[in-house]
Formats: structure tokens, C-alpha cells, sequence
């Protein structure tokens, strides 16, 4: 089947399921993709990142970290319950075992037609007209259906409660809801750059950019001008807006 036959087929399961729960149904048909494209068509902000895998280090974790802290993600030192909203993993070109292993970093692809948001059953899983995807954690039930529908993993379940609140100024991690990189949306509407954008600027990499995708001056909009810019699963039709440089 197709994507739409897949999401409407989705979409009675989903629908059972609320139902048992008592909850308010929307059908999935209802939740449309390009809401954030139509918004940037009318000449609204779309954020987007830019991620210079040629500038970034194996051994440094300082995005990674300073993420972590900021948006008070649960690391409990157990793998199975820890969340890890940008991911630092070692890849190398497929075929070639004698290849150096390069980093790569894995977060939320903030897709312009995010398959999470039209699993929601309940819509706690939304996308702002700027395209950054959120989840509303009152209104969350647990149900991972948008863990499912994501197709690069991006998104983490707070199976317990942190133990940590590092940043006071920031909502203490829900145990029972899934979490994912926001592109620290409560700096970008104070007009601060990303958590892990400032952390990799202090440690003189400078490997990862944050702005306006819909602006030609933007940052991002000038290094997706001038350098060969890959994103991961473009197959897929989500359209992220995640973009990578040497990948």
C-alpha cells in the first residue's frame, strides 16, 4: 500500500483506540500534512538546521550535553531508559570496512510532513505554522503511536521520572510521555540560538546552524546555497527539514 492507504488504514486503529479510552476522535484524513508548507508558502518563518559533519569531532559531546541539560532529558545511566535528544553515532561508508568512521548526529528531522503528527490519536503531537513539531505532554496518553510512525527513531519515551531538573527555567521531563528535539523552540521565540548551537560555537567547532529556511540570508539558507546538502530517507516523502553537509 501506499502512504495514504497506510495512514487511513492507521487511522481506524487508531481511531479504535481512542474510543476505548474515551478520548475525542479525529480522523487522521483530517490532520493535514502541509499545514506548515501552505504557512512558509504564504511567506511565514520555516526553521530548519544545517548540520557541517565535516567540522564536527568524534570525541567531542558538548550539543549532545548541553541538550541534555537544557530541556531537562531524563539520563539515568541505564540505555533502556535513558533520552537522548541528539544522538552521536559512528558510521562508516557502507562497503569500504577500511573507511575512517565519521560522526554523525541524529535528532528530530522536523519533517515539513511529519508522519508522528498524523499517528497522534489524540493530537498531542502537533507542528506550529513555522513547521517545529511539539508535543503537548498534558494531552499526551502514552500511547508511542508517534514513536512508531517516526522513521529515524527520533523520538524518546520517559519511562521514568528524571531524577535531574538542571534547567529550572524549563518544564521537568513527564514520565509517561515521549520526548523529541524541539530546536529549542522557547530560545527561538526569544530569539536565542539552540542549546547545542551555542555549545558547539564555545568549543570553536561551529559545526551546526539553526534559521530561517524561507529567508535567502539566513545562515542555513546560505550553506544549503553553496555546499551539496544531503537529508536522511528522502524516499520517505516527509521532507526534512534537517540538512546535512558531508554526509
Amino acid at each position: 500500500m501506499d502512504r495514504r492507504e497506510f495512514f487511513e488504514a492507521a487511522g481506524i486503529l487508531l481511531g479504535g483506540t481512542a474510543c476505548a479510552y474515551g478520548l475525542p476522535l479525529v480522523a487522521v484524513s483530517q490532520l493535514t500534512a502541509g499545514t506548515a508548507e501552505e504557512e512558509s508558502a504564504a511567506g511565514g518563518r520555516r526553521w530548519g538546521m544545517v548540520i557541517d559533519l565535516r567540522s564536527c569531532r568524534l570525541d567531542c559531546q558538548a550539543c549532545t550535553e548541553a541538550c541534555r541539560r537544557e530541556n531537562n532529558a531524563a539520563l539515568h545511566g541505564d540505555p533502556r531508559w535513558d533520552v537522548h535528544l541528539i544522538r552521536k553515532v559512528q558510521v562508516r561508508r557502507k562497503g569500504a570496512a577500511d573507511a575512517a568512521l565519521k560522526p554523525l548526529l541524529l535528532l528530530c528531522n522536523q519533517c515539513d510532513r511529519p508522519p508522528c503528527v498524523q499517528a497522534c490519536p489524540v493530537q498531542a503531537t502537533f507542528q506550529r505554522p513555522d513547521g517545529i513539531v511539539l508535543v503537548d505532554q498534558h494531552r499526551c496518553i502514552g500511547c508511542r503511536y508517534c514513536m512508531i510512525a517516526c522513521p529515524y527513531n527520533a523520538r524518546h519515551y520517559n519511562y521514568k521520572e528524571n531524577p535531574e531538573w538542571p534547567n529550572k527555567d524549563q518544564p521537568r521531563s513527564v514520565h509517561g510521555v515521549p520526548q523529541s528535539c524541539t530546536l529549542c523552540v522557547h530560545r527561538l521565540d526569544q530569539g536565542r540560538k539552540p542549546a547545542c548551537v551555542e555549545a558547539c560555537e564555545r568549543v570553536g567547532a561551529k559545526a551546526l546552524a539553526v534559521g530561517d529556511l524561507n529567508d535567502p540570508q539566513s545562515e542555513v539558507s546560505r550553506l544549503i546555497a553553496t555546499h551539496p546538502v544531503r537529508v536522511i530517507r528522502e524516499d520517505l516523502g516527509t521532507k526534512p527539514k534537517v540538512y546535512y553537509i558531508g554526509l
